[in-house]
Order: structure tokens, then C-alpha cells, then sequence
């Protein structure tokens, strides 16, 4: 699909939405993408920001290793 072919293909989708919530986020989306604005996070987007940093912090996270390797211990369990 081109360029053209997908805009005018979102444009339709957009217009066949009902939901305003749907549309008030695509809205915030490309206002951000267009306008190089600050996204404005929720106040729930930003207290589970600052938990995922402080778990940083603390070293209280999964490496890629250990995660792929409970991973692979669930699926052999079921």
C-alpha cells in the first residue's frame, strides 16, 4: 500500500468511528507527531512510570535471560 492509498484509507476508517475516545486518542497521537508537542500523560501513566523507575532503581526487574527462561519453565508446565 502507498502512501496515498493509506492515508486515504485511515481517513475512511476514522470517519467510520463512533467512538470518541478512539478518536480523541489519535488526535493526541498526531497532534504530538505533527506539532512536536509534549504528550500529556495521565496521572496513572505517570505513577506507573515513576513505579517502573524506582523498580529500576532497585534492581527489582526481569533480564531478558531470566525472563526467556520462566518462559520457557511455564510452557514446559503445561
Amino acid at each position: 500500500m502507498n502512501t496515498a492509498d493509506l492515508k486515504a484509507d485511515l481517513i475512511y476508517r476514522i470517519s467510520q468511528l463512533q467512538e470518541k475516545r478512539i478518536m480523541e486518542e489519535i488526535q493526541k497521537l498526531l497532534d504530538f507527531e505533527l506539532n512536536k508537542n509534549e504528550y500529556i500523560l495521565t496521572e496513572p501513566q505517570k505513577e506507573r512510570i515513576a513505579e517502573a523507575q524506582s523498580e529500576y532503581k532497585s534492581s527489582a526487574y526481569l533480564t531478558e535471560d531470566k525472563a526467556n527462561q520462566d518462559i520457557e519453565e511455564w510452557l514446559g508446565e503445561k
